[in-house]
């Protein structure tokens, strides 16, 4: 049996420890220096170490990184050159430079790199990438992207989810840009802005940026932590139960011949007509809300036999995280930011 140790046993370590019971795939350990890890560990009647070079030392198959971001290209690393298959949460690194660290170290040694971005594992957004590749909405021209939800006051309190970095573009909206980029390809330009009027912090609490793609499709995308709505992934695709779930949308995506609406799914066409005064049909796309981190375990398990390529790869992971440091730079320099640069 695969067995998988998991680094970090907070929230998201937590929920990957369960994934893996949920897969049936074997719990190597638990890898945290707080004392109460231990707890966690036994829990799951599987060791507990302190240290990352322990629970290497002892022989896992695969690591999942679930470590503070700080320390994600200190730890794939280590896990790199113990030759240890490593699952890297999101964001891969809070640098591009510790970002291509990893991904050359990890190829340059053939030991596999892969980036926690769930929610490419989601059925309905691969069903959409496939439409979108198959022509069904034709050709794409434009693209939006919402996070609205308000983080309450007392998510705050933790003195570093109030420091510059711990806003909603770092913390959540680079699952969104990921997924412009796994439905739309490569973004070629960037234009933001951000402000932080509502709260204060030295963090943005609000941002709204325009990209431009390969593909010639326009896209923008906003963020908040500070909105009360209904307009969030968390929210709509209903595959995390600690979220409220509505029946909204948060993604869309506009073509020649139709449009889609995501998670929920729905391809909106008027029969190849193109004309506004014709009625518009859906189509269901395929929905599945099974938790999209137990589909990521299981490609991990079969990228760590040999039998798969990884849905995210580390380099992927570092693709997208260049697209949010675009949007960043282009907030500070109030500047056309292009990712050739």
């Amino acid at each position: 049996m695969t067995r998988i140790a998991v680094a970090g046993a907070g929230l998201i370590g937590m929920r990957h420890l369960a994934a893996l019971r949920v897969a049936g795939i074997g719990i190597h350990s638990v890898i945290d220096p707080d004392p109460g890890a231990a707890g966690i560990a036994a829990e799951h009647g599987v060791p507990h170490f302190e240290t990352l070079a322990a629970g290497l030392a002892a022989g896992p198959d695969g690591l999942i990184l679930a470590t503070p971001n700080a320390l994600h290209r200190k730890g794939a690393l280590a896990a790199i050159a113990a030759g240890v298959p490593v699952l890297v949460e999101k964001p891969i690194a809070t640098s591009l430079e510790d970002a291509a660290a990893i991904v050359e170290a990890g190829e340059a040694a053939g030991v596999p790199v892969l980036t926690g971005h769930h929610r490419r594992h989601l059925p309905v957004m691969q069903v959409a990438r496939e439409r979108i590749l198959s022509g069904a909405i034709g050709m794409p021209v434009a693209a939006h992207a919402m996070f609205w939800i308000a983080k309450p006051d007392g998510y705050f309190d933790t003195p570093w989810r109030r420091e510059k970095g711990a806003g909603p573009l770092l913390m959540n909206a680079i699952h969104d840009l990921d997924m412009l980029r796994f439905l739309l390809g490569e973004v070629e330009t960037v234009r933001a802005v951000a402000t932080n009027r509502v709260r204060g912090h030295a963090m943005e609490d609000a941002a709204a940026a325009v990209l431009t793609f390969a593909n010639g499709a326009l896209g923008t995308l906003q963020c908040s932590d500070a909105v009360v709505a209904p307009w969030s992934h968390e929210c709509t695709a209903h595959d995390n139960p600690a979220y409220p779930p509505t029946d909204e949308n948060a993604l869309w995506i506009g073509g020649t011949l139709g449009s889609l609406a995501l998670p929920r799914g729905t391809l909106w066409h008027d029969g190849g007509r193109r004309d506004w005064w014709a009625p518009l049909e859906t189509t269901r796309l395929l929905r599945d809300i099974e938790d999209p981190l137990v589909a990521q375990v299981r490609n991990l398990e079969a990228v760590i036999r040999g039998d798969a390529e990884p849905v995210c790869s580390g380099r992927e992971g570092m693709l997208s995280l260049a697209v949010l440091e675009a949007v960043k730079r282009a907030c500070e320099t109030d500047c056309v930011v292009r990712l050739s640069e």
